[in-house]
């Protein structure tokens, strides 16, 4: 009886070293370790949960996160973003949004391919360069912080 414990110690020991060490682990450095940077995600994450096994993700914020990037690209965040993350692609995604004209569509996929972004709402897609998003955005005023004006 005394050796089956031991096995059962040893499986519950060598089978979740990868849960203790995600955990003390960033969402932002979890995004860098699937080869994604971490500009993906606004700063603000307050937590998140990930199953490695199946890739099955979210993120938490406070509340909506939205911002501009370049003037042209209007994102909103929801409090909570969901979806799934293997190597250089999320996918199944809800809670993030692109303006695109004057509708909000969700933003179901983002796959990295060589120094560029893929984002897909559906039928659409757009392509950025990977260096847009080597830092976070901010909530309300996305890179441009520096230069909003305090009223």
């Amino acid at each position: 009886m005394g050796s089956l414990a031991a096995i059962l110690c040893l499986i519950l020991i060598h089978s979740t070293p990868s849960f203790f060490s995600i955990e003390s682990r960033t969402a932002y450095e979890v995004l860098e370790d699937y080869d994604f940077p971490i500009g993906l995600l606004p700063k603000g994450v307050t937590g998140y949960d990930l199953n490695i096994t199946t890739g099955k993700f979210s993120v938490y914020f406070d509340h909506t996160c939205s911002f501009s990037i370049e003037s042209s690209y209007h994102l909103k965040y929801k409090p909570t973003i969901k979806g799934y993350l293997s190597n250089g692609k999320l996918y199944g995604l809800e809670g993030i949004y692109a303006r695109l004209f004057l509708v909000w569509k969700e933003i179901v996929e983002i796959v990295r391919t060589g120094d560029e972004l893929v984002f897909s709402v559906g039928v659409l897609s757009s392509v950025s360069p990977i260096h847009h998003f080597d830092e976070s955005p901010q909530c309300g005023c996305g890179f441009n912080c520096g230069m909003a004006i305090d009223m």
